[in-house]
């Protein structure tokens, strides 16, 4: 089995910094949710706070880890691999920020139904991830990292459907030109975002087929 406990020695750090990153990304998506649903409630959105913070955060842990990779002399697990995966992490709570601002500009009545089923998916993504980056520190099995790697994919290509439905949809639709391009933009963010979910379980993947 692969672990990189054994490949890092006793040292939790890398451990921390990466599941905490991988955190602040369902973070992220888990404000999206909530976002839509005051949407539903026609509450109107007053901040972006929740979104920055853990953008914030998530930037300032992949520094940490960074700076960390520097400091230690010795590490078998190749450094590469690391901050690849870090980098990857990052990219998802960047990227649901940019969602979340897109929503909070729009003047208009939002449609958060028209993507409802796609934010779904990048949640169900974000959650994957998640757990996948936690089993590395467990230890985690060539098998059971292409199980889970398999489902990443499978949502990835769920959302690549979704996005053609609805686009179908959007261009066959009643809409104005203000809503055609707030929508297009929504699921042009929303599909690359589940496609850096996807990045992240393909890099994790990779990770233990080249150690175990």
């Amino acid at each position: 089995m692969f672990s990189i406990r054994k490949l890092l020695g006793h040292d939790e750090k890398f451990f921390d910094l990466l599941e905490g990153s991988a955190q602040q990304a369902d973070s992220s998506v888990h404000h999206l949710v909530a976002l839509l649903t005051k949407l539903e409630k026609h509450d109107s959105p007053q901040s972006m706070q929740d979104f920055v913070e853990s953008r914030r955060k998530d930037k300032q842990i992949t520094q940490e880890l960074t700076e960390q990779l520097c400091k230690t002399f010795v590490t078998p697990l190749e450094r590469e691999d690391i901050q690849s995966l870090a980098n990857a992490l990052y990219k998802i709570p960047k990227t649901v920020e940019k969602i979340g601002e897109r929503i909070v500009i729009y003047p208009g009545p939002i449609p958060a139904g028209n993507f409802q089923k796609h934010v779904a998916l990048l949640d169900a993504a974000a959650e994957e991830v998640l757990a996948m980056v936690k089993e590395l520190r467990k230890g985690i099995d060539a098998a059971t990292a292409r199980e889970k790697n398999a489902r990443l994919q499978t949502i990835e290509g769920d959302a690549d459907k979704l996005e053609l439905e609805l686009l179908r949809d959007l261009y066959h639709g009643d809409y104005d030109a203000k809503q055609i391009i707030f929508l297009r933009d929504i699921y042009n963010l929303l599909e690359k975002v589940i496609d850096r979910c996807r990045d992240a379980g393909n890099i994790i993947l990779q990770i233990v087929l080249k150690y175990s």
